[in-house]
């Protein structure tokens, strides 16, 4: 689980506008650091398959939501990949 500060310092990062908090942009970064946190947590708890289903969701969703920003602005799409690292 991602701490209230760090949250607050990712959607700065990448806050489109002063009180952005549900911009794609915004989205995507949340789950992309969520999903590398429970990345962390199954190396070492591999057995643990509920962690595992709801990392599949997060990935799934964070995908829906880069397909979505592509389609609007693939500008702002790629600039976010770099950004976080993310591959196409």
């Amino acid at each position: 689980m991602i701490s209230k500060t760090k949250k607050q310092k990712l959607i700065k990062e990448v806050a489109i506008h002063e009180s952005d908090t549900g911009s794609p942009e915004v989205q995507i970064s949340i789950l992309t650091k969520r999903i590398e946190e429970l990345s962390k947590h199954l190396k070492s708890h591999a057995k643990d398959n509920h962690s595992r289903r709801g990392l599949l969701a997060m990935v799934a969703d964070r995908q829906s939501h880069m397909k979505y920003l592509e389609k609007k602005s693939p500008k702002r799409a790629l600039a976010l990949q770099k950004k976080l690292g993310l591959k196409k």
